[in-house]
């Protein structure tokens, strides 16, 4: 099952690497793992995308949630929550497809950050599986050169926040 785990842990090196370590000490692919500090500085925003028995999920939580950086962990997955990932790529318009492409552009409410000659740069926003469904639906209409995925940012919604956010 794909589990969406937020934590909010200090800022210092190695925090992050012991959070990880976790995860990745039984056996648990990361799919996705974005950072950031938070309005604090001092705080960091981890979200992480694994996919992993519900069981064992729940033990490396509660195990995460005794490391000294740890301020606080949850998992979003059975929570009301929203999720965004950004993606920025380079295209490389192929001659007669330029109108299929801007059509694409609108249909998933991207935009072009960047042009040169025949290559555009693109941005685009929203849950993975929209990521994706973009990405087909523009390998149709250009050639993909690059790209660069942000991986899943992720929040609980209404007034719930995570301990040490505010």
């Amino acid at each position: 099952m794909r589990h969406i785990i937020s934590l909010l842990l200090q800022n210092e090196a190695g925090a992050l690497a012991r959070v990880a370590g976790l995860f990745s000490a039984r056996g648990y692919n990361i799919e996705s793992l974005s950072v950031a500090a938070t309005h604090e500085p001092q705080v960091s925003r981890l979200t992480l995308v694994i996919y992993g028995d519900e069981a064992v999920i729940d033990q490396i939580i509660k195990q995460s949630r005794k490391l000294i950086d740890v301020l606080d962990v949850v998992d979003l997955t059975s929570r009301a929550h929203l999720e965004s990932e950004l993606l920025i790529v380079k295209v490389e318009v192929m001659v007669g497809r330029e109108d299929a492409l801007d059509a694409c552009l609108y249909r998933h409410h991207s935009f072009t950050i960047d042009e040169t000659d025949r290559v555009r740069t693109l941005q685009f926003a929203g849950r993975g599986e929209l990521v994706d469904a973009f990405l087909r639906e523009l390998s149709g209409v250009s050639r993909l050169l690059e790209l660069a995925r942000s991986g899943t940012a992720a929040v609980e919604c209404g007034k719930a926040i995570l301990a040490g956010a505010g």
